[in-house]
């Protein structure tokens, strides 16, 4: 296993390149493979200092924010939590109404009392990273199928989680790296009282909005603070106005001093997903299906969001968050397809991969281990009519329309009428379950759009899907309504308890198995997923193909570079990124500088326009040059910065750090131009867009004035 161990950067031969600012890192390998050139790039601290079980170190003021959706940084002693804006986006959102709009107007809790309890947050500290190859792999052999290996892996793996955590408060998960080539054991402290402390107006903390989303220049001022409490005796626990701010074992200090081109920066976080050993089939699955699909779809049903949202205040504070959850990705995939087309992504995997079968065919034990890689792979992108269909259903039917989403929650109130003992006290439990949801759900709802929305979707689906994956429903909407979405929808819409309050909770007051059967919105539903079931069912007739074959490749890939420093792509668990503050050059004749200042934010001011909207306060501020301590040595106030490091989704919120694990901004974007590097590192283009961190400091001191916030920080020149 010892090759496992001395992996680094592959990319010269993947991607036709290498660069030391490329990789996310597990940090509990930074001494073996990084720290000494993180050093010579400008690190002034030892792995230790960055990642240690035994003392504090910086892991221990970086947490997975809502399981990883999200990083977020602690900045005091007092578990005060910085994050994105967008991350705490629905939390601002929920807590608004139009009489206090939070998303409009910003919220600043004035002391601990009026900081705002968000029952479904959730923040996890890592405690620990152990390598478990050897244990898991130990358990299963070249004669095992797919399936029966998967059931191996799968059973080791949850008793080495259940033996990591038993008599602890902690959980644990152990996650495969390199294709299920290597396997981690990541021990976890989640905290569950997550109170929101402050955030901007919407017109600094999503300045720019879709219009400037993955776009450079950038004076978005993207953040948002929380602080974790725990119980009375510094343990986790629910919400209780009898619990404590959360004392960390370690705590960022900020800086201020400011950043300058070629200045070394770090990133630690929780990167979702990466998928840079995928082949050129892949990408053509990600080129051909799913970005279409994501495009077709998302934007449809944008469009129909966007026009309610502009009917009043009321309407754009309801959908706020839903618009921005779904643009963002629709937005992704325009600019990733563009990205692997403009880069000849494509060639280059299948170049690569040539390279691969060539070194494979030299040898015949390579061949006899890795030679059936790449068909495997290809023949698990065989079917792609299904693949379209998985896609279209999941995209349109199951994560469009509301309406199908609450009533799939009503098929345990089915079963349970429907069992021998006819529900009894689980039928009860279950109709409180839902109750429990009704508040949040219909206080956001509005059953005209989302009439509007089913319609459409379900046209699509019908147009763009071959009929042999149509769900149940299609019959009954051809022979009854001769395939006239827009009146079936009317009419289930004017009928179903699931659009409206009132009617639902009668329903589950007194539960009635006719009554639900009959239900328009519940019929349909459960044909769209029995239609999904069977879809993936179909699908997942390749998975194995896939599974085996990718992890063969990247067990050759491996071998044929053993000796090469690698990295494993993202997948959620803690990495660290280094690299510099950096300018780059778009496109030809265009060179676009590291930073940009609170002018570009007066230049950009559209009035009237939601998304270009400047505060009265920060015009006047910006005229009199009203900065203080936090203007940059050349009088300006610096907004946000560009560094080359090696981030993707999830990175939202990660702390950006100088040499001396000192905060200095947080990531929040990528860049236009290099929307293809989930799949592929382009070192010339790639950059992370970060809100500078005196830009944050002047909102909350300045700005809102918010100083007893400032004084709990450890702030450094």
């Amino acid at each position: 296993m010892k090759r496992f161990y001395v992996i680094v950067v592959l990319m010269f031969v993947l991607f036709g390149t290498s660069v030391a600012d490329e990789g996310m890192w597990i940090p509990s390998l930074i001494q073996k493979l990084n720290i000494h050139e993180m050093q010579q790039m400008g690190c002034r601290l030892t792995a230790k200092d960055i990642y240690d079980i035994n003392s504090s170190s910086l892991k221990d003021a970086v947490v997975a924010l809502d399981r990883g959706s999200c990083t977020a940084e602690i900045i005091s002693e007092d578990g005060l939590l910085l994050t994105n804006h967008h991350c705490g986006f629905d939390d601002i959102q929920a807590h608004s109404t139009l009489e206090h709009d939070y998303l409009r107007d910003g919220f600043w809790a004035q002391n601990r009392e009026e900081e705002l309890p968000n029952p479904r947050k959730s923040v996890s500290f890592l405690i620990r990273i152990e390598d478990v190859t050897d244990r898991v792999l130990a358990e299963v052999n070249d004669q095992m199928d797919y399936q029966e290996r998967n059931t191996r892996i799968r059973d080791i793996s949850g008793k080495i989680s259940n033996e990591a955590v038993r008599d602890t408060p902690y959980d644990a998960r152990v996650r495969s790296f390199f294709s299920d080539n290597k396997y981690y054991l990541f021990v976890y402290e989640t905290f569950r009282d997550v109170r929101l402390v402050g955030a901007p107006p919407k017109s600094i903390g999503k300045f720019g909005g879709e219009t400037d989303n993955w776009m450079w220049p950038r004076q978005t001022g993207d953040f948002s603070i929380f602080r974790v409490y725990t119980g009375p005796d510094g343990k986790p626990a629910d919400y209780s106005k009898d619990n404590i701010p959360l004392h960390p074992k370690y705590f960022l200090p900020i800086s201020i001093k400011g950043e300058k081109k070629g200045d070394f920066a770090m990133i630690m976080g929780y990167p979702g997903s990466t998928n840079r050993y995928m082949t050129s089939m892949g990408v053509k699955y990600t080129m051909d299906i799913t970005n279409p699909v994501r495009i077709q779809v998302r934007g449809a049903k944008l469009a129909i969001m966007e026009a309610y949202m502009k009917t009043s205040p009321e309407a754009r504070l309801k959908y706020s968050a839903k618009f921005a959850g779904s643009s963002n990705y629709y937005k992704y995939s325009i600019g990733e397809n563009k990205g692997l087309k403009d880069m000849n992504v494509v060639a280059k995997k299948e170049a690569n991969e040539k390279k691969f079968t060539d070194w494979v065919n030299s040898d015949p034990a390579r061949k006899e281990k890795y030679g059936k890689a790449l068909d495997l792979i290809n023949k698990g992108y065989e079917d792609s009519t299904a693949e379209w269909a998985r896609q279209y259903i999941s995209e349109a039917l199951l994560r469009g329309p509301e309406i199908f989403m609450f009533s799939n929650r009503m098929q345990m109130i089915e079963r349970l009428l429907s069992g021998s003992g006819k529900g009894g006290d689980r039928l009860i439990l279950a109709a409180d379950r839902i109750k429990s949801m009704m508040d949040s759900y219909f206080k956001n709802y509005d059953a005209g759009t989302d009439r509007k929305i089913t319609a459409a979707l379900l046209k699509l689906y019908h147009d763009n899907v071959s009929s042999e994956y149509y769900p149940s429903v299609f019959n009954l909407i051809d022979k009854k309504y001769k395939g006239d979405f827009e009146k079936y929808t009317e009419k289930m819409f004017a009928k179903s308890i699931m659009v409206d309050k009132a009617r639902l909770e009668a329903f589950l007051a007194k539960p009635d198995e006719k009554k639900l059967e009959n239900d328009m919105a519940y019929q349909a539903t459960k044909s769209i997923y029995e239609e999904y079931r069977k879809i993936v069912d179909e699908t997942n007739e390749s998975r194995p193909y896939l599974e085996e074959g990718r992890r063969l490749f990247v067990a050759g890939l491996m071998e044929m570079n053993k000796g090469k420093i690698m990295y494993p792509d993202a997948n959620s668990t803690m990495r660290l990124t280094y690299g510099k503050v950096m300018d780059y050059e778009p496109k030809d004749g265009v060179i676009d500088k590291y930073f940009t200042t609170l002018k570009g934010y007066i230049e950009k001011e559209i009035p009237g326009d939601d998304e270009f909207e400047v505060p009265a306060k920060l015009k006047q501020m910006y005229y009199a040059h009203d900065y203080g301590r936090y203007a940059d040595a050349d009088g300006t106030l610096h907004t946000c910065f560009l560094t080359d490091n090696d981030i993707t989704g999830g990175n939202s919120g990660s702390p950006v750090m100088n040499g001396d694990g000192q905060l200095i901004g947080i990531a929040f974007d990528g860049n236009w131009e290099a929307m293809s590097g989930n799949l592929v590192y382009e070192p010339e283009l790639q950059r992370c867009i970060c809100v500078d961190i005196r830009f944050v400091l002047w909102t909350i001191d300045k700005f809102a004035g918010d100083s007893h916030l400032i004084d709990e920080m450890k702030i450094v020149m």
